[in-house]
């Protein structure tokens, strides 16, 4: 099975404009997570999708692997499937560019929940915390069978209880918060991306709902820490520091 890493990465961003050329660290912000995705075992090709010059320039200047795409990309998906239409892959793994502290050995879980034949995606879970977390609509939840097929994806509370309080201390966990990375079938990958969106993709605003809307399966691995994204100047302020600190800091 041979698997490739894309990942999506754009300069416009509303909260941290420029992100992944952001570079406190000595490195650019989009080189360390390329660095992290490079040191998955799965890993037979690591490629950076974008569609502007100045981060074409910067992963090749670090000696990365990039591929400009088109502009017109209304999403993630689409991007890694553009490029994924030309690469010698049997699976491919779409991880964002603002996560540098995503952990190998987790893209390696996920790479390999695709050997069941049949799984059309996989993604990554971990199990919620806090009722905080719980409550929050940014949140993704997800609920999953007996198999670890993903049942349904929601930023609402998922399961609700309907008596009494959710124990989120239980094991096997119940309660499981989304984590957005994702390993595709490659043709189902470029079948999907083709697809139109689903009316409960439109209404959470979760991509992988056209997946579930349209019958597709999807495998959920659990892992114990959730990778923490780069979503804000907070988020990367307290990543230069982790860094400097020669650590990584899990998120809760």
């Amino acid at each position: 099975m041979r698997v490739a890493i894309v990942i999506p990465a754009r300069f416009a961003s509303t909260r941290l404009p420029a992100k992944p050329l952001l570079r406190e660290t000595g490195k650019y912000l989009i080189e360390h997570t390329y660095e992290q995705a490079s040191r998955a075992k799965c890993a037979a090709d690591v490629i950076v999708a974008t569609d502007d010059d100045r981060i074409f320039d910067a992963v090749r200047s670090f000696g990365g692997r990039v591929v400009m795409t088109r502009a017109d990309h209304v999403s993630g998906t689409d991007r890694i499937a553009e490029v994924a239409a030309h690469l010698p892959a049997d699976v491919v793994l779409n991880v964002q560019g603002d996560e540098p502290q995503i952990e190998p050995a987790a893209l390696d879980l996920l790479a390999g929940l695709m050997t069941d034949p049949a799984s059309d995606m996989a993604t990554l879970a971990v199990p919620v915390a806090t009722r905080e977390a719980y409550l929050d609509p940014n949140v993704v939840k997800v609920v999953s069978d007996d198999r670890g097929r993903a049942l349904y994806f929601s930023r609402r509370p998922i399961p609700m209880v309907r008596d009494g309080e959710p124990d989120f201390a239980a094991r096997p966990a119940r309660f499981l918060q989304h984590l957005g990375v994702y390993a595709y079938r490659q043709s189902f990958l470029l079948k999907i991306a083709a697809t139109p969106p689903h009316p409960l993709e439109q209404a959470e605003k979760l991509e992988q709902l056209r997946v579930l809307g349209t019958g597709g399966t999807i495998r959920v691995g659990l892992v114990e820490n959730a990778h923490r994204g780069i979503d804000t100047p907070a988020d990367y302020a307290d990543f230069v520091r982790t860094h400097r600190d020669g650590g990584t800091r899990r998120a809760a």
